[in-house]
């Protein structure tokens, strides 16, 4: 296994980064076990940030650690798991969106169309795949920010869907439409019609899912 050599100084988020990455793109594959000093020996540093880094993805849920068995990659979601993460996620986020068109504050609306007009073209790499899903996952942590409710916006980021979808399947050809809904999304928080804004949300959801559910067919 070959990873990226680190050059920013923010060691700590580099080598996490790095991490991440290799767990979506399946460099560390479901079920591997983790070797962290042959990671410490490839990423040039010492074991103690890729403790950290580790640390971080279990909380994420892409490592799972036991007990005197050390780190391994989690298994891929099942379709059961996909499923009940988005009938979470409808709840919980059609809810946000709603809140966060009565409730956000003209800099959290600004923020939001500001995050909503950013594109990444796609490419070949995992450092575009990360940013990808760094965006995806910004976007909405402010619609759960604006919401107004602490409660709502941890119990969102626990799903930590993002990381999850684009690590089972990643429809490429799709990021166009998924800024488009993303747009959508924002405009109608910014003119502050909840309506039009659990509609934009669960629509983007719906067709999200049917998007990553192409990985569970045979």
């Amino acid at each position: 296994m070959t990873l990226p050599r680190l050059k920013r100084s923010t060691l700590g988020d580099d080598v996490y980064d790095s991490l991440r990455s290799a767990v979506l793109e399946h460099v560390m594959k479901p079920g591997d076990r983790v070797n962290i000093d042959a990671l410490a020996r490839d990423l040039e540093v010492s074991p103690t940030p890729v403790r950290e880094a580790l640390a971080r993805l279990e909380s994420e849920g892409l490592v799972r650690k036991r007990p005197l068995a050390g780190y391994t990659v989690s298994p891929l979601l099942t379709r059961a798991e996909f499923t009940d993460m988005f009938d979470l996620r409808l709840l919980l986020e059609c809810a946000a969106a709603r809140w966060a068109a009565s409730r956000a504050t003209p800099e959290q609306c600004s923020a939001l169309v500001a995050e909503a007009a950013r594109t990444i073209e796609p490419g070949d790499d995992r450092k575009w795949h990360a940013a990808f899903t760094a965006l995806d996952a910004r976007l909405h942590d402010l619609v759960a920010e604006a919401s107004g409710s602490p409660l709502l916006r941890e119990s969102i980021t626990r799903l930590h869907a993002h990381l999850h979808l684009h690590r089972r399947y990643f429809p490429y050809a799709q990021t166009a439409v998924t800024n488009d809904e993303h747009q959508r999304i924002a405009a109608a928080i910014d003119s502050a019609d909840p309506d039009a804004a659990e509609e934009a949300m669960r629509r983007h959801l719906t067709r999200a899912r049917e998007r990553h559910l192409v990985a569970f067919q045979d």
